[in-house]
């Protein structure tokens, strides 16, 4: 499963990850974030230990959201030293998020 991120951790688990970070921005009422829920949490037991894989519930923690323009859901960044190195708006399939990560690994 992939990891609950909120505002209050944020910085600890993605900014200040030595490895790579997949971050997904969802909501529950939305369905094609129901779309790409399951394919993050494959890729998070996939990429354990190389990479860090977690969810950002933007209903409920909204200052990463803003802070990176997040206008859209889903949408999934990929973090690498604290910046953002690239970034999937709507759904995709499973292998354009891994080759994400893959660029960044």
């Amino acid at each position: 499963m992939a990891l609950e991120i909120t505002d209050a951790t944020f910085e600890e688990v993605v900014l200040k990850s030595d490895k790579p970070v997949l971050v997904d921005f969802w909501a529950a009422w939305c369905g094609p974030c129901r779309m790409v829920g399951p394919i993050v949490d494959e890729i998070s037991s996939e990429y354990d230990g190389k990479a860090v894989v977690g969810k950002v519930d933007v209903d409920n923690n909204q200052e990463f959201a803003a802070k990176y323009g997040v206008r859209n859901i889903p949408t999934v960044l990929i973090f690498k030293n604290g910046e953002v190195v690239d970034k999937q708006v709507g759904v995709a399939p499973k292998n354009v998020y891994t080759g994400k990560i893959d660029a960044a690994l």
